[in-house]
């Protein structure tokens, strides 16, 4: 079975996330059922260091208001890890209002976290569904983005 860290995050989100039932909090327990349904245990591990570091980052301070109108320029190591689609996304997150800047350089440093060579377009709309399900406020912007993981909208910039 090949599967990584997105793959265990997906599967946590669908299973515990995305109702209104209390997830619980016994991670023995929910690593026991991700080892169950086949995932691997390095992948698990990763997986949980990935969260905390996004549960570290929950309502952290926002940018300042002069870098709202700020170019983006990505590092070489983000431009490798982020191919060009995925930064085509983010901007079209950005320019619809589902992204701030704070919320987009969140999503790019959890995307960074994960232990692939590369971030592909479908991956990075889990991050950045998952990044602002973890932010206060952000509840709009987390519908939208929930419609276009779910409902496969093609995000095209005219």
């Amino acid at each position: 079975m090949n599967e990584n860290v997105v793959d265990i995050l997906i599967y946590l989100f669908e299973n515990y996330m995305d109702n209104d039932q209390n997830p619980g909090s016994d991670q023995a327990a929910i690593q026991e059922e991700l080892l169950q349904a086949g995932f691997p245990e390095s992948e698990i591990e990763k997986a949980f260091t990935w969260m905390d570091g996004l549960a570290l980052q929950q309502g952290s301070p926002s940018l300042d208001a002069h870098t709202d109108n700020a170019l983006r320029i990505y590092t070489s190591e983000e431009m490798a890890h982020l191919d060009t689609d995925s930064r085509g996304l983010l901007l079209f997150l950005e320019q619809t209002n589902i992204l701030d800047p704070a919320n987009r350089e969140l999503v790019i440093e959890r995307a960074m976290a994960l232990d692939t060579p590369q971030v592909g377009v479908d991956e990075l709309k889990w991050v950045v569904l998952m990044v602002l399900m973890n932010q206060p406020g952000q509840e709009t912007a987390f519908a939208q983005m929930e419609d276009l993981v779910y409902n496969d909208i093609p995000v095209y910039l005219h």
